[in-house]
């Protein structure tokens, strides 16, 4: 874990649960994308850095999530780099709490107050093309979260964030975090169609060319995933009635973070499925009930 891995001459990535992009800049001068989930990564990201005798300028966050920007306070401090984040991600990225907070729909208990859905706070700033190198372009890739972007560098390599799911996820879990279902799949075929040297989506393997394949069996998923909500909706239920038995169709066991990840994914689908003609919402009772059109 955390070893570094070349992809050209001037682009690497260092292997962690979520990857973290390194770019170098000059010979040494470097800009990661991302920064991993916690302290302890960035400590990682540290080593890779001293080794190399590189300096640290700059971080360039896709999105908030915990496990990509976990990393910024502890280098930022070391290194004195800036830190960029794209439009509502930089409010997340210095607001943490807002995070588990926007997941469970209020204030968090502490079962969510956690590493692994509530980073460190760090002083980040607007992502602008502005405050780019001009090695790196960004690529809007909204969907998974709010405003999150990819970059393609110059010499043809593009991170991929989390717009992908890998198979094997896909395959165990059936169902993954996303806040936007429409966008989400727009920006799938946004990427279905791209071609690079390498593709680095940050939950799968690296690929060369294209990635089409991956983003198909992606959006088969989402599909899968509403015709299921619709299909339970047959009769009316509340949201609660429709989270247990998600959480029965795809095996998953619950707890509080998985309430919470779950829980909001799947009102993102209920909303886009609303939107879209497919279920009604209406109250009965002093209850919210979905129902099948």
């Amino acid at each position: 874990m955390h070893e570094l891995i070349q992809l050209t001459e001037r682009n690497f990535y260092i292997q962690s649960p979520a990857k973290i992009g390194l770019i170098k800049l000059t010979d040494n001068e470097v800009c990661l994308i991302d920064s991993g989930s916690d302290k302890e990564a960035g400590r990682k990201v540290r080593q890779v850095l001293d080794a190399h005798k590189w300096k640290l300028t700059a971080i360039y966050n896709t999105h908030s999530n915990a496990d990509h920007i976990g990393g910024n306070k502890y280098l930022q401090a070391q290194t004195k780099c800036k830190i960029y984040a794209p439009d509502v991600e930089c409010a997340f990225t210095r607001h943490p709490v807002l995070e588990p907070a926007f997941l469970y729909g209020g204030f968090p208990m502490k079962e969510l107050r956690h590493k692994f859905l509530m980073a460190q706070e760090s002083d980040a700033e607007y992502l602008t093309p502005e405050s780019l190198p001009d090695c790196l372009e960004m690529i809007n890739l909204p969907g998974h979260f709010f405003s999150m972007a990819g970059f393609r560098t110059s010499d043809d390599v593009i991170y991929l964030a989390d717009c992908l799911a890998s198979k094997s996820a896909l395959e165990k879990y059936g169902i993954t975090f996303l806040y936007d279902v429409g966008a989400y799949l727009s920006t799938l075929e946004k990427v279905k169609g791209m071609t690079a040297k390498f593709l680095v989506p940050s939950h799968s393997d690296v690929t060369e060319n294209n990635i089409s394949e991956l983003a198909e069996f992606n959006i088969a998923k989402v599909n899968e995933v509403a015709d299921t909500i619709i299909k339970l909706c047959a009769e009316p239920l509340n949201f609660e009635t429709i989270l247990q038995k998600i959480f029965t169709r795809f095996n998953l066991t619950m707890t509080f973070e998985q309430y919470a990840l779950v829980g909001s994914t799947v009102r993102s689908y209920l909303s886009w499925l609303k939107e879209n003609g497919r279920l009604e919402a209406y109250f009965e009772g002093n209850m919210l009930l979905w129902r099948k059109i």
